[in-house]
Protein backbone atom coordinates (compact mmCIF):
# COMPACT_ATOMS: atom_id res chain seq x y z
CA UNK A 1 0.00 0.00 0.00
CA UNK A 2 1.26 3.46 -0.91
CA UNK A 3 0.34 6.55 1.11
CA UNK A 4 1.23 10.02 -0.17
CA UNK A 5 0.39 13.41 1.27
CA UNK A 6 -0.64 15.78 -1.52
CA UNK A 7 -2.06 18.71 0.48
CA UNK A 8 -0.78 20.17 3.74
CA UNK A 9 -2.01 23.75 3.94
CA UNK A 10 -2.92 25.15 7.32
CA UNK A 11 -5.40 22.66 8.78
CA UNK A 12 -6.21 21.04 5.43
CA UNK A 13 -4.86 17.63 4.51
CA UNK A 14 -5.27 15.37 1.50
CA UNK A 15 -3.80 11.88 1.56
CA UNK A 16 -3.73 9.61 -1.49
CA UNK A 17 -3.87 5.88 -0.82
CA UNK A 18 -3.11 3.20 -3.41
CA UNK A 19 -3.69 -0.49 -2.71
CA UNK A 20 -2.20 -2.83 -5.34
CA UNK A 21 -4.67 -4.95 -7.27
CA UNK A 22 -2.86 -8.10 -6.13
CA UNK A 23 -3.47 -7.20 -2.48
CA UNK A 24 -7.14 -6.52 -3.17
CA UNK A 25 -7.50 -9.84 -5.00
CA UNK A 26 -5.87 -11.72 -2.14
CA UNK A 27 -8.27 -10.19 0.40
CA UNK A 28 -11.21 -10.74 -1.93
CA UNK A 29 -10.33 -14.43 -2.34
CA UNK A 30 -10.13 -14.79 1.45
CA UNK A 31 -13.68 -13.47 1.61
CA UNK A 32 -14.80 -15.88 -1.09
CA UNK A 33 -13.19 -18.89 0.63
CA UNK A 34 -15.18 -18.06 3.73
CA UNK A 35 -18.29 -17.56 1.60
CA UNK A 36 -17.79 -20.85 -0.25
CA UNK A 37 -18.79 -22.92 2.77
CA UNK A 38 -21.88 -20.84 3.46
CA UNK A 39 -23.60 -20.32 0.10
CA UNK A 40 -26.29 -22.66 -1.17
CA UNK A 41 -26.29 -23.04 -4.96
CA UNK A 42 -28.55 -25.42 -6.85
CA UNK A 43 -26.67 -28.39 -8.26
CA UNK A 44 -23.87 -28.29 -5.70
CA UNK A 45 -23.56 -29.86 -2.30
CA UNK A 46 -22.77 -27.46 0.60
CA UNK A 47 -19.04 -26.65 0.65
CA UNK A 48 -18.46 -28.30 -2.76
CA UNK A 49 -19.03 -25.26 -5.00
CA UNK A 50 -15.93 -24.67 -7.20
CA UNK A 51 -14.06 -21.46 -6.36
CA UNK A 52 -14.25 -20.38 -9.98
CA UNK A 53 -18.04 -20.52 -9.82
CA UNK A 54 -18.13 -18.68 -6.49
CA UNK A 55 -15.85 -16.03 -7.96
CA UNK A 56 -18.05 -15.66 -11.03
CA UNK A 57 -21.19 -15.23 -8.95
CA UNK A 58 -19.92 -13.21 -6.00
CA UNK A 59 -16.52 -11.79 -6.99
CA UNK A 60 -17.65 -8.24 -7.77
CA UNK A 61 -19.96 -7.93 -4.78
CA UNK A 62 -17.20 -9.22 -2.50
CA UNK A 63 -14.78 -6.70 -3.98
CA UNK A 64 -17.37 -3.94 -3.51
CA UNK A 65 -17.63 -4.81 0.20
CA UNK A 66 -13.85 -4.91 0.41
CA UNK A 67 -13.56 -1.44 -1.14
CA UNK A 68 -15.77 0.03 1.61
CA UNK A 69 -13.93 -1.90 4.32
CA UNK A 70 -10.53 -0.74 3.05
CA UNK A 71 -11.63 2.89 2.88
CA UNK A 72 -12.78 2.76 6.50
CA UNK A 73 -9.75 0.83 7.77
CA UNK A 74 -7.10 2.79 5.84
CA UNK A 75 -8.65 6.14 6.86
CA UNK A 76 -8.38 5.14 10.53
CA UNK A 77 -4.82 3.87 9.97
CA UNK A 78 -3.72 7.08 8.24
CA UNK A 79 -5.06 9.29 11.04
CA UNK A 80 -3.56 7.04 13.73
CA UNK A 81 -0.12 6.88 12.08
CA UNK A 82 -0.06 10.64 11.55
CA UNK A 83 -1.38 11.20 15.09
CA UNK A 84 -4.01 13.55 13.73
CA UNK A 85 -7.66 14.01 14.67
CA UNK A 86 -10.07 14.90 11.88
CA UNK A 87 -12.34 17.84 12.70
CA UNK A 88 -15.15 16.24 10.68
CA UNK A 89 -15.78 13.01 8.84
CA UNK A 90 -13.10 12.84 6.12
CA UNK A 91 -14.20 13.22 2.50
CA UNK A 92 -13.36 10.25 0.29
CA UNK A 93 -12.79 10.68 -3.45
CA UNK A 94 -12.59 7.74 -5.85
CA UNK A 95 -12.65 7.41 -9.59
CA UNK A 96 -15.93 8.32 -11.27
CA UNK A 97 -14.95 6.60 -14.52
CA UNK A 98 -17.23 3.58 -14.93
CA UNK A 99 -14.73 1.52 -16.94
CA UNK A 100 -11.98 2.16 -14.39
CA UNK A 101 -14.32 1.23 -11.54
CA UNK A 102 -15.16 -2.06 -13.28
CA UNK A 103 -11.44 -2.86 -13.61
CA UNK A 104 -10.97 -2.27 -9.88
CA UNK A 105 -13.91 -4.57 -9.07
CA UNK A 106 -12.43 -7.19 -11.38
CA UNK A 107 -9.06 -6.89 -9.63
CA UNK A 108 -7.33 -5.70 -12.82
CA UNK A 109 -6.41 -2.23 -11.54
CA UNK A 110 -4.93 -0.84 -8.34
CA UNK A 111 -7.48 0.68 -5.99
CA UNK A 112 -6.68 4.36 -5.43
CA UNK A 113 -8.60 6.90 -3.39
CA UNK A 114 -7.94 10.17 -1.58
CA UNK A 115 -8.79 11.19 1.97
CA UNK A 116 -9.43 14.92 2.50
CA UNK A 117 -9.96 16.41 5.94
CA UNK A 118 -9.14 19.24 8.29
CA UNK A 119 -7.29 18.50 11.49
CA UNK A 120 -8.36 19.62 14.93
CA UNK A 121 -5.96 22.51 15.61
CA UNK A 122 -3.44 22.20 18.42
CA UNK A 123 -3.88 24.65 21.33
CA UNK A 124 -3.11 24.98 25.01
CA UNK A 125 -6.02 25.02 27.45
CA UNK A 126 -6.00 28.10 29.69
CA UNK A 127 -5.63 27.79 33.46
CA UNK A 128 -9.13 27.56 34.96
CA UNK A 129 -7.93 29.27 38.14
CA UNK A 130 -7.52 32.48 36.14
CA UNK A 131 -11.23 32.58 35.34
CA UNK A 132 -13.17 35.03 37.54
CA UNK A 133 -16.92 34.53 37.62
CA UNK A 134 -19.60 36.64 39.34
CA UNK A 135 -22.60 34.49 40.19
CA UNK A 136 -25.73 36.69 40.26
CA UNK A 137 -28.02 35.79 43.16
CA UNK A 138 -31.60 36.92 43.80
CA UNK A 139 -33.40 36.25 47.06
CA UNK A 140 -37.05 35.26 46.75
CA UNK A 141 -39.18 37.96 48.40
CA UNK A 142 -42.37 37.14 50.29
CA UNK A 143 -44.17 39.63 48.04
CA UNK A 144 -43.25 37.59 44.97
CA UNK A 145 -44.67 34.45 46.52
CA UNK A 146 -47.84 36.33 47.46
CA UNK A 147 -48.23 37.74 43.93
CA UNK A 148 -47.83 34.30 42.40
CA UNK A 149 -50.38 32.78 44.77
CA UNK A 150 -52.80 35.60 43.98
CA UNK A 151 -52.46 34.75 40.29
CA UNK A 152 -53.13 31.10 41.09
CA UNK A 153 -56.17 32.07 43.15
CA UNK A 154 -57.39 34.35 40.39
CA UNK A 155 -57.11 31.48 37.91
CA UNK A 156 -59.24 29.35 40.23
CA UNK A 157 -61.72 32.10 41.04
CA UNK A 158 -65.42 31.26 40.84
CA UNK A 159 -67.85 33.38 38.80
CA UNK A 160 -71.55 34.03 39.34
CA UNK A 161 -73.96 34.83 36.49
CA UNK A 162 -75.23 38.43 36.53
CA UNK A 163 -78.08 40.07 34.63
CA UNK A 164 -76.51 43.48 34.23
CA UNK A 165 -73.94 44.83 31.80
CA UNK A 166 -70.41 43.48 31.62
CA UNK A 167 -67.83 45.50 33.50
CA UNK A 168 -64.07 45.28 33.95
CA UNK A 169 -63.05 41.97 35.63
CA UNK A 170 -66.33 40.29 34.61
CA UNK A 171 -66.20 37.06 32.62
CA UNK A 172 -67.97 36.98 29.26
CA UNK A 173 -68.96 33.71 27.57
CA UNK A 174 -69.44 34.21 23.84
CA UNK A 175 -69.51 32.90 20.28
CA UNK A 176 -67.57 34.84 17.68
CA UNK A 177 -66.58 34.83 14.02
CA UNK A 178 -63.73 37.00 12.76
CA UNK A 179 -63.63 38.35 9.19
CA UNK A 180 -61.11 40.24 7.09
CA UNK A 181 -62.52 42.05 4.05
CA UNK A 182 -65.80 40.27 4.74
CA UNK A 183 -64.29 36.77 4.62
CA UNK A 184 -63.86 34.51 7.69
CA UNK A 185 -60.22 33.58 8.36
CA UNK A 186 -58.69 30.43 9.78
CA UNK A 187 -58.56 30.36 13.58
CA UNK A 188 -60.85 33.37 13.87
CA UNK A 189 -63.97 31.63 15.20
CA UNK A 190 -65.01 29.91 18.43
CA UNK A 191 -68.12 28.89 20.34
CA UNK A 192 -68.51 29.13 24.11
CA UNK A 193 -65.26 31.01 24.50
CA UNK A 194 -64.67 32.69 27.86
CA UNK A 195 -62.89 36.00 28.34
CA UNK A 196 -62.20 37.96 31.51
CA UNK A 197 -62.46 41.63 30.59
CA UNK A 198 -59.27 43.49 31.43
CA UNK A 199 -57.09 40.38 31.24
CA UNK A 200 -55.56 41.55 27.94
CA UNK A 201 -55.60 38.03 26.55
CA UNK A 202 -57.30 38.96 23.26
CA UNK A 203 -56.22 41.37 20.53
CA UNK A 204 -55.77 44.96 21.81
CA UNK A 205 -59.11 46.77 21.73
CA UNK A 206 -61.25 43.62 21.63
CA UNK A 207 -62.08 43.47 25.33
CA UNK A 208 -62.84 47.18 25.66
CA UNK A 209 -65.66 46.90 23.11
CA UNK A 210 -67.43 44.22 25.17
CA UNK A 211 -67.63 46.38 28.28
CA UNK A 212 -71.31 47.31 28.71
CA UNK A 213 -72.64 44.30 26.79
CA UNK A 214 -75.09 41.83 28.32
CA UNK A 215 -76.39 38.33 27.66
CA UNK A 216 -77.89 37.83 24.14
CA UNK A 217 -76.30 41.03 22.84
CA UNK A 218 -74.73 40.96 19.39
CA UNK A 219 -71.63 43.12 19.22
CA UNK A 220 -69.55 44.06 16.18
CA UNK A 221 -65.97 44.34 17.39
CA UNK A 222 -63.52 46.18 15.12
CA UNK A 223 -59.80 45.64 15.75
CA UNK A 224 -56.44 45.74 14.01
CA UNK A 225 -53.96 42.90 14.43
CA UNK A 226 -50.59 44.13 15.70
CA UNK A 227 -47.84 44.50 13.10
CA UNK A 228 -45.75 41.95 15.00
CA UNK A 229 -48.60 39.43 15.33
CA UNK A 230 -47.38 35.83 15.31
CA UNK A 231 -49.46 34.78 12.28
CA UNK A 232 -47.90 36.59 9.33
CA UNK A 233 -51.08 36.48 7.20
CA UNK A 234 -52.95 38.44 9.89
CA UNK A 235 -50.26 40.90 11.04
CA UNK A 236 -51.32 44.51 10.53
CA UNK A 237 -54.73 43.55 9.09
CA UNK A 238 -58.04 45.13 10.13
CA UNK A 239 -60.70 42.65 11.23
CA UNK A 240 -64.33 42.62 12.31
CA UNK A 241 -65.60 40.07 14.83
CA UNK A 242 -69.30 39.26 15.02
CA UNK A 243 -69.77 38.45 18.71
CA UNK A 244 -72.81 36.93 20.38
CA UNK A 245 -72.71 37.26 24.16
CA UNK A 246 -74.09 34.17 25.90
CA UNK A 247 -73.44 35.03 29.53
CA UNK A 248 -71.95 37.69 31.75
CA UNK A 249 -70.63 36.61 35.15
CA UNK A 250 -69.13 38.59 37.99
CA UNK A 251 -66.04 37.38 39.85
CA UNK A 252 -66.40 35.78 43.26
CA UNK A 253 -64.31 36.81 46.23
CA UNK A 254 -60.59 36.10 45.94
CA UNK A 255 -59.93 33.58 48.70
CA UNK A 256 -56.34 32.79 49.68
CA UNK A 257 -56.51 30.21 52.41
CA UNK A 258 -56.13 26.53 53.19
CA UNK A 259 -59.19 25.76 51.08
CA UNK A 260 -57.45 27.17 48.00
CA UNK A 261 -54.47 24.91 48.68
CA UNK A 262 -56.77 21.90 49.07
CA UNK A 263 -58.38 22.55 45.67
CA UNK A 264 -54.85 22.18 44.28
CA UNK A 265 -54.30 18.89 46.08
CA UNK A 266 -52.18 20.35 48.91
CA UNK A 267 -52.62 20.15 52.67
CA UNK A 268 -52.37 23.82 53.54
CA UNK A 269 -51.63 27.35 52.40
CA UNK A 270 -48.17 27.10 53.99
CA UNK A 271 -47.40 24.11 51.77
CA UNK A 272 -48.57 26.07 48.72
CA UNK A 273 -46.30 28.96 49.72
CA UNK A 274 -43.38 26.56 50.10
CA UNK A 275 -43.94 25.04 46.65
CA UNK A 276 -44.35 28.43 44.97
CA UNK A 277 -41.20 29.72 46.68
CA UNK A 278 -39.27 26.66 45.46
CA UNK A 279 -40.56 27.16 41.93
CA UNK A 280 -39.44 30.79 41.87
CA UNK A 281 -36.08 29.78 43.34
CA UNK A 282 -35.73 27.16 40.60
CA UNK A 283 -36.43 29.74 37.90
CA UNK A 284 -33.84 32.09 39.38
CA UNK A 285 -31.30 29.25 39.70
CA UNK A 286 -31.73 28.31 36.05
CA UNK A 287 -31.19 31.92 35.00
CA UNK A 288 -28.20 32.22 37.32
CA UNK A 289 -26.72 29.14 35.69
CA UNK A 290 -27.12 30.72 32.26
CA UNK A 291 -25.45 33.95 33.38
CA UNK A 292 -22.56 32.05 34.95
CA UNK A 293 -22.16 29.89 31.87
CA UNK A 294 -22.19 32.97 29.64
CA UNK A 295 -19.36 34.56 31.64
CA UNK A 296 -17.36 31.34 31.60
CA UNK A 297 -17.76 30.85 27.86
CA UNK A 298 -16.98 34.50 27.16
CA UNK A 299 -13.70 34.20 29.04
CA UNK A 300 -12.81 30.90 27.40
CA UNK A 301 -13.50 32.50 24.03
CA UNK A 302 -11.24 35.43 24.85
CA UNK A 303 -8.37 33.31 26.18
CA UNK A 304 -8.27 30.78 23.32
CA UNK A 305 -7.33 31.99 19.88
CA UNK A 306 -6.36 29.52 17.15
CA UNK A 307 -7.14 28.69 13.53
CA UNK A 308 -10.54 27.07 13.04
CA UNK A 309 -11.44 24.28 10.60
CA UNK A 310 -13.29 26.04 7.77
CA UNK A 311 -15.64 23.11 7.23
CA UNK A 312 -16.83 23.17 10.84
CA UNK A 313 -17.39 26.93 10.72
CA UNK A 314 -19.32 26.72 7.44
CA UNK A 315 -21.51 23.91 8.76
CA UNK A 316 -22.25 25.77 12.01
CA UNK A 317 -23.00 28.99 10.13
CA UNK A 318 -25.36 27.16 7.76
CA UNK A 319 -27.21 25.66 10.73
CA UNK A 320 -27.61 29.08 12.38
CA UNK A 321 -28.51 30.85 9.14
CA UNK A 322 -31.13 28.29 8.12
CA UNK A 323 -32.79 28.62 11.52
CA UNK A 324 -32.75 32.44 11.45
CA UNK A 325 -34.05 32.79 7.90
CA UNK A 326 -36.63 30.06 8.52
CA UNK A 327 -37.92 31.89 11.60
CA UNK A 328 -38.15 35.15 9.66
CA UNK A 329 -39.99 33.48 6.79
CA UNK A 330 -42.50 31.83 9.12
CA UNK A 331 -43.12 35.19 10.82
CA UNK A 332 -43.42 36.98 7.47
CA UNK A 333 -40.58 39.34 8.40
CA UNK A 334 -37.39 40.61 6.80
CA UNK A 335 -34.02 41.67 8.21
CA UNK A 336 -35.23 45.27 7.91
CA UNK A 337 -37.98 44.48 10.41
CA UNK A 338 -35.21 43.39 12.81
CA UNK A 339 -33.38 46.74 12.34
CA UNK A 340 -30.51 45.17 10.41
CA UNK A 341 -29.48 44.09 6.93
CA UNK A 342 -28.76 40.66 5.51
CA UNK A 343 -25.10 41.61 5.12
CA UNK A 344 -24.81 42.74 8.75
CA UNK A 345 -26.74 39.69 9.95
CA UNK A 346 -24.40 37.36 8.03
CA UNK A 347 -21.42 39.07 9.61
CA UNK A 348 -22.87 38.76 13.13
CA UNK A 349 -23.89 35.13 12.75
CA UNK A 350 -20.55 34.20 11.21
CA UNK A 351 -18.92 35.56 14.38
CA UNK A 352 -21.34 33.46 16.42
CA UNK A 353 -20.53 30.37 14.33
CA UNK A 354 -16.79 30.85 14.88
CA UNK A 355 -17.34 31.34 18.60
CA UNK A 356 -19.37 28.15 18.87
CA UNK A 357 -16.83 26.10 16.93
CA UNK A 358 -13.93 27.48 18.99
CA UNK A 359 -15.70 26.85 22.29
CA UNK A 360 -16.83 23.41 21.13
CA UNK A 361 -13.22 22.42 20.46
CA UNK A 362 -12.03 23.88 23.77
CA UNK A 363 -14.74 22.17 25.82
CA UNK A 364 -14.14 18.88 23.99
CA UNK A 365 -10.42 19.05 24.77
CA UNK A 366 -11.08 19.87 28.43
CA UNK A 367 -13.63 17.07 28.70
CA UNK A 368 -11.29 14.55 27.08
CA UNK A 369 -8.43 15.41 29.40
CA UNK A 370 -10.74 15.22 32.42
CA UNK A 371 -12.09 11.88 31.13
CA UNK A 372 -15.66 13.14 31.40
CA UNK A 373 -18.20 10.57 30.31
CA UNK A 374 -21.97 10.47 29.86
CA UNK A 375 -23.43 7.37 31.47
CA UNK A 376 -26.14 5.27 29.89
CA UNK A 377 -28.49 6.24 32.75
CA UNK A 378 -27.93 9.95 32.06
CA UNK A 379 -28.59 9.40 28.37
CA UNK A 380 -31.77 7.47 29.13
CA UNK A 381 -33.06 10.27 31.37
CA UNK A 382 -32.45 12.77 28.58
CA UNK A 383 -34.28 10.49 26.17
CA UNK A 384 -37.22 10.22 28.58
CA UNK A 385 -37.46 14.01 28.74
CA UNK A 386 -37.69 14.08 24.95
CA UNK A 387 -40.32 11.34 24.90
CA UNK A 388 -42.49 13.14 27.46
CA UNK A 389 -42.73 16.13 25.13
CA UNK A 390 -44.71 14.03 22.65
CA UNK A 391 -47.56 12.33 24.51
CA UNK A 392 -49.16 9.60 22.44
CA UNK A 393 -46.11 9.32 20.18
CA UNK A 394 -43.72 7.71 22.65
CA UNK A 395 -42.98 4.65 20.51
CA UNK A 396 -42.26 6.72 17.40
CA UNK A 397 -39.85 8.92 19.35
CA UNK A 398 -38.04 5.88 20.74
CA UNK A 399 -37.73 4.39 17.25
CA UNK A 400 -36.42 7.69 15.88
CA UNK A 401 -33.57 7.82 18.38
CA UNK A 402 -32.88 4.09 18.10
CA UNK A 403 -32.34 4.40 14.35
CA UNK A 404 -30.68 7.82 14.29
CA UNK A 405 -27.16 8.02 15.80
CA UNK A 406 -26.97 11.76 15.07
CA UNK A 407 -30.08 12.34 17.19
CA UNK A 408 -28.51 10.42 20.07
CA UNK A 409 -25.37 12.52 19.68
CA UNK A 410 -27.62 15.57 19.91
CA UNK A 411 -28.81 14.35 23.31
CA UNK A 412 -25.31 13.54 24.50
CA UNK A 413 -23.66 16.83 23.47
CA UNK A 414 -25.48 19.21 25.89
CA UNK A 415 -25.06 16.74 28.77
CA UNK A 416 -21.34 16.58 28.07
CA UNK A 417 -21.09 20.37 27.82
CA UNK A 418 -22.82 20.93 31.17
CA UNK A 419 -20.51 18.42 32.86
CA UNK A 420 -17.45 20.16 31.42
CA UNK A 421 -18.77 23.53 32.62
CA UNK A 422 -19.21 22.09 36.13
CA UNK A 423 -15.66 20.71 35.98
CA UNK A 424 -14.26 24.13 35.07
CA UNK A 425 -16.29 25.93 37.75
CA UNK A 426 -14.73 23.68 40.41
CA UNK A 427 -11.40 25.44 39.81
CA UNK A 428 -12.54 28.91 38.71
CA UNK A 429 -12.83 31.81 41.14
CA UNK A 430 -16.60 32.16 41.60
CA UNK A 431 -18.00 34.97 43.74
CA UNK A 432 -21.68 35.51 44.56
CA UNK A 433 -23.18 38.92 43.79
CA UNK A 434 -26.67 39.95 44.90
CA UNK A 435 -28.59 41.53 42.00
CA UNK A 436 -32.13 42.64 41.25
CA UNK A 437 -34.66 40.35 39.65
CA UNK A 438 -34.69 42.60 36.57
CA UNK A 439 -30.92 42.39 36.18
CA UNK A 440 -30.93 38.61 36.52
CA UNK A 441 -33.74 38.09 34.03
CA UNK A 442 -32.37 40.49 31.42
CA UNK A 443 -31.75 38.58 28.20
CA UNK A 444 -28.37 38.59 26.47
CA UNK A 445 -28.18 40.10 22.99
CA UNK A 446 -26.98 36.90 21.31
CA UNK A 447 -27.50 33.25 22.22
CA UNK A 448 -24.73 31.17 23.79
Amino acid sequence: MQVNETVNEGLKRTIEVTIPAADMLKKRDEKLVDLKDKVRINGFRPGKVPMSHVTKLYGKSAMGELVNEEIDARTKDVLAERKEKAAQTPKIDMTEDQDEAEEILDGKKDFAFSISYEVVPPFEVADFKELKIERPVVEVEDSEVTEQIERIADGNRTYETKKGKAADKDRVTMDYVGKIDGEPFEGGADNGATLVLGSNTFIPGFEDQLVGSKADDKVEVKVSFPDDYGAAHLAGKEAIFDVTVQEVAKPGKLEIDDELAKTLGLDSLDKLKEIVSDQISGQYAAQTRQKVKRQLLDQLDETHQFDLPEGMVEQEFDNIWNQITGDLERAGKTFKDEDTTEEKAREDYMKLAKRRVRLGLVLAEIGEKAEIQISEDELQRALMQQVQQYPGQEQQVYEFFRSNPDAVAGLRAPLFEEKVVDHILESAAVKDKTVSKEELMKEDELPL
